[in-house]
C-alpha cells in the first residue's frame, strides 16, 4: 500500500499539518460533532465526523455523558490523528 492516503499523524510527523491544525480540528468537532470538511494543513480536508464514527473509542467517547472534556478531546484528536485526510 505504498500509495494509501497518509494519517493526520503523519502528515504532522512531516510538518504538512501542525500542532495548531490538529486543535483547531479538535475544536471543530467539540462545537459541532455532526461537521464534516474541515480544511487544515498545507491543503488537506478531513471529514471530522467521519474521523470520529470511524474509531470506535472515540465515538463511544465522545458522546458519554460522564467522560471529561479532556477524555472526548484525547479520544477525538486520536481518531483525527489515525483518520486520512484527502488533498484538495
Amino acid at each position: 500500500m505504498a500509495n494509501a492516503p497518509q494519517t493526520t499523524g503523519e502528515l504532522f510527523k512531516a510538518k504538512a499539518v501542525t500542532e495548531t491544525d490538529i486543535a483547531a480540528a479538535v475544536d471543530a468537532f467539540m462545537a459541532d460533532p455532526s461537521k464534516s470538511t474541515f480544511l487544515f494543513g498545507e491543503g488537506y480536508r478531513i471529514d471530522l465526523a467521519e474521523a470520529v464514527r470511524a474509531h470506535e473509542w472515540a465515538s463511544v467517547t465522545a458522546v458519554n455523558k460522564d467522560a471529561t472534556d479532556h477524555l472526548k478531546r484525547a479520544a477525538v484528536r486520536t481518531a483525527i490523528l489515525l483518520a486520512r485526510p484527502e488533498p484538495v
